[in-house]
């Protein structure tokens, strides 16, 4: 902790608090530039926005302001004050942003043509905002806090009932817009979710190998003396045969990835191994 977080303990949230202020600003940019132009329904409150003022010529911040509302009164009656406080400043920050950069979509124009670079575009920097705004520890509101409420009432899994929500929004986009744009809106959800997994996990440089062999002994020094990497072995047992058996833990650097799995496959060709990324690795080499 730096001298000015200890003399300024708010600072730092202030700091999370400017962040999100940024990420929401951002989200309402890409909204008026980007997907309210195109009719792009890419699920959430954002999608049924842009549905209503396409049928009904209601205003998207008003509509984005009267959904945040009744999701903020729903998460108010069935989570309490406590957790729904977090999401009441996005609430009504987001509708109100949306409404201030609303005259962009008519200065900044794209033609229906460059819609796939739209797209990818508007799904990158969509996965930047909100993993920004994720990393503050606020959340946006609207329908989000439907899922968390199902899932404290009834254990319907988060990502599941999100997973619906949303695809069953991009379907009702369909229906006004056409199946090519539901097309483009799982696109842009798809690049919108592997962004926002970088920015929150970050770049994995590292691989974290789990290794299941008969020639230990050989592995071990293989990581040890050819790759000069440390390697943790630990005790398992099977769930099946309930046969214990030993794990060689090791974690490298991804550029070696190739020169690890030959090497595995060389020493032992019914080696089993798994791979996983590696996001954060501390203590001694």
């Amino acid at each position: 902790m730096n001298n000015f977080t200890k003399h300024f303990p708010h600072s730092k949230n202030i700091s999370r608090f400017l962040l999100l202020l940024f990420s929401l600003l951002l989200n309402a940019i890409i909204f008026n530039i980007f997907l309210l132009p195109m009719n792009l329904v890419t699920g959430g409150a954002n999608g049924i926005a842009t549905i209503t003022k396409y049928v009904y010529h209601i205003n998207p911040a008003i509509m984005l302001f009267l959904i945040s509302l009744a999701c903020g009164l729903f998460s108010l009656m069935y989570l309490g004050f406590q957790r729904t406080a977090g999401t009441i400043v996005a609430s009504i920050i987001y509708p109100l942003f949306v409404q201030i950069t609303s005259p962009l979509n008519n200065i900044i124009a794209f033609e229906q043509k460059e819609i796939f670079l739209i797209v990818i575009f508007a799904g990158v920097l969509t996965g930047i905002a909100n993993g920004l705004m994720y990393k503050t520890g606020y959340s946006n509101g609207g329908f989000p806090v439907v899922s968390q409420v199902l899932y404290e009432k009834l254990k319907i899994p988060i990502a599941k009932s999100s997973f619906v929500i949303n695809i069953s929004i991009v379907l009702l986009g369909s229906v006004f817009f056409g199946i090519t744009n539901a097309m483009y809106a799982i696109i842009f959800l798809y690049i919108n979710s592997l962004v926002l997994d970088k920015v929150l996990l970050g770049i994995s440089n590292n691989k974290a190998f789990y290794i299941i062999t008969s020639n230990e002994d050989a592995i071990r020094n293989y990581l040890a003396n050819t790759l000069k990497h440390s390697a943790t072995t630990f005790d398992v047992k099977g769930g099946y045969l309930q046969k214990k058996r030993q794990v060689i833990l090791t974690v490298i650097p991804s550029k070696e990835y190739f020169r690890v799995t030959e090497g595995i496959k060389l020493l032992d060709k019914n080696a089993f191994f798994v791979v996983t990324d590696a996001y954060e690795v501390k203590g001694a080499k």
